[in-house]
């Protein structure tokens, strides 16, 4: 029963959900929400479903062990796809004029991006990208709406757990991916949001 907890957590909770979701989140507090919608609709695709697209094809021909990509050494196509995609997806929405709300959260999006591949390939070291990605989310949902958000510490709690449950990762790699997700996920945001706002 535990261990399909943990396996529903880390499925339902993944990084490309949380990606696809926050810019819809981030749009609704707009005051143009239509268009800033569109332009998250940006953001979620680049960032969220082409790698995914990527990632789950990889994993049918095995290049890489399943759609978590849980060995260190396959993330490097995955890793180098979402950045490329996410800078795509950031030049369009610069030429186009998006507002500060999507270009912030694409620009965290990124430095999380820069700083995971930083870990993953420079130190040799498989961060959880599972808790990074949720504890940004947690922390640009509470600077967005406000602290109530906190709340989804809740969701973000539930699926660190879940992947050193399932023995995906250690629990520093958890606390490592967490740090960054507070950090360099959220604090990029709350930094940019300030510097452009």
């Amino acid at each position: 029963m535990v261990k399909k907890v943990a396996r529903a957590a880390t499925e339902v909770l993944a990084p490309w959900v949380w990606v696809v979701l926050l810019p819809f989140a981030v749009a609704a507090t707009s005051e143009n929400v239509w268009e800033t919608l569109l332009w998250g609709l940006v953001v979620a695709v680049t960032a969220s479903v082409i790698p995914m697209a990527v990632i789950v094809r990889g994993a049918r021909k095995g290049k890489w062990d399943g759609h978590h990509v849980t060995n260190r050494e396959g993330r490097l196509v995955p890793l180098l796809t979402a950045g490329a995609s996410l800078t795509a997806g950031t030049v369009v929405m610069v030429l186009g004029g998006a507002p500060v709300s999507m270009l912030a959260l694409a620009g965290s999006m990124f430095a999380s991006l820069v700083v995971s591949m930083a870990i993953t390939f420079g130190l040799k070291w498989k961060i959880s990208l599972h808790a990074g990605v949720a504890w940004a989310a947690v922390v640009t949902l509470a600077i967005v709406f406000g602290p109530l958000l906190l709340l989804v510490a809740l969701p973000a709690a539930l699926v660190s757990w879940s992947r050193v449950e399932l023995g995906d990762h250690t629990a520093g790699q958890v606390l490592g991916g967490t740090a960054m997700g507070l950090v360099v996920g959220g604090g990029t945001f709350w930094a940019l949001l300030t510097a452009f706002a």
